[in-house]
């Protein structure tokens, strides 16, 4: 057992949490993100999303162009927004940078 692994697994959701509202607000796409630990999801809608009757509201067409753009630059995401993205201690800093530039990527288309 490694003491901590798990506080800074999800600290690192945290933090790609925050890289998902920042890039997307720099796109001028409305996005949300809900997180509880290591896991998270994106909803492609301006309104908090915290039920069916709202996730399902988000917009789909837009999270598929999202998937695709991820996808195209190397990043393997949960295939529709009604799953949770998993961080693991697997996840270091070449995957954040990996991450990190095929958001840029995805946003921008």
């Amino acid at each position: 057992e490694r003491p901590g692994v798990w506080d800074g697994i999800a600290a690192e959701a945290a933090g790609l949490a925050e890289a998902l509202r920042e890039r997307a607000a720099r796109a001028g796409v409305p996005l949300t993100v809900n997180r509880v630990g290591t896991m998270l999801t994106a909803f492609f809608s301006a309104e908090p999303v915290s039920d069916w009757e709202s996730a399902r509201r988000a917009d789909t067409a837009r999270f598929a162009c999202f998937f695709r753009g991820l996808l195209d630059h190397g990043v393997y995401w949960p295939p529709s927004q009604f799953e949770a993205a998993f961080l693991s201690s697997a996840h270091a800093a070449p995957e954040r940078e990996l991450t990190a530039r095929a958001l840029d990527a995805a946003f921008a288309s």
